[in-house]
């Protein structure tokens, strides 16, 4: 065959490059980072739209948030692509660490005593039940409680963050444009 390996993939390799990339983790985020700073946009609204989609993936709205992000992102006259691409906050490695900050911060903002908050034991009978007016004052409360200040801090720095470095990139291919245009 033309395009076949010389040497088979083993199942180790395999596996290996379910849990670790081969070109590892960082080329994912450097790709993602460039399609957003190269949106053709202001860099404001570009800005804009990664802090609605950073504000939706605090929330604990599984499932929701880039609808939530898009949603935000068209209220604020924001770009609704980086806001779709942005929500990638919340993924399976980020949203247990989600979770534990809006829930600990909802309990902290609300006073609930932890004699008052649930034990797992009681939350885990409740999901098996499927009980969801009875978790709704033990979890989802301070957990969506809690998760409107990490949004409104994560969108601030995100926005911030995102500002400068739409500003800075678009500075720089104006000046290479601008350049290769003068060189001709």
């Amino acid at each position: 065959m033309l395009f076949r390996r010389r040497k088979p993939v083993t199942i180790s390799e395999r596996l290996r490059s379910l849990v670790w990339p081969r070109k590892g983790f960082a080329r994912g985020l450097r790709y993602v980072t460039l399609r957003v700073l190269r949106l053709s946009s202001t860099p404001h609204s570009i800005a804009v739209g990664v802090a609605a989609g950073a504000a939706s993936s605090f929330t604990p709205f599984f499932g929701l948030h880039i609808l939530i992000a898009v949603a935000l992102a068209f209220l604020f006259s924001g770009n609704l692509v980086a806001a779709a691409i942005t929500t990638a906050l919340a993924n399976p490695v980020t949203i247990p660490m989600i979770l534990t900050a809006s829930y600990e911060l909802g309990t902290a903002i609300l006073g609930v005593e932890s004699a008052h908050a649930a034990s797992s034991a009681d939350v885990m009978r409740m999901v098996e039940h499927l009980d969801l007016p009875a978790l709704w004052g033990p979890v989802f409360k301070p957990m969506l409680v809690g998760s409107l200040p990490l949004a409104a801090g994560g969108a601030v720095l995100s926005y911030i963050a995102a500002y400068q470095a739409a500003r800075l990139f678009q500075k720089r291919r104006r000046a290479r444009t601008k350049e290769l245009g003068s060189s001709s």
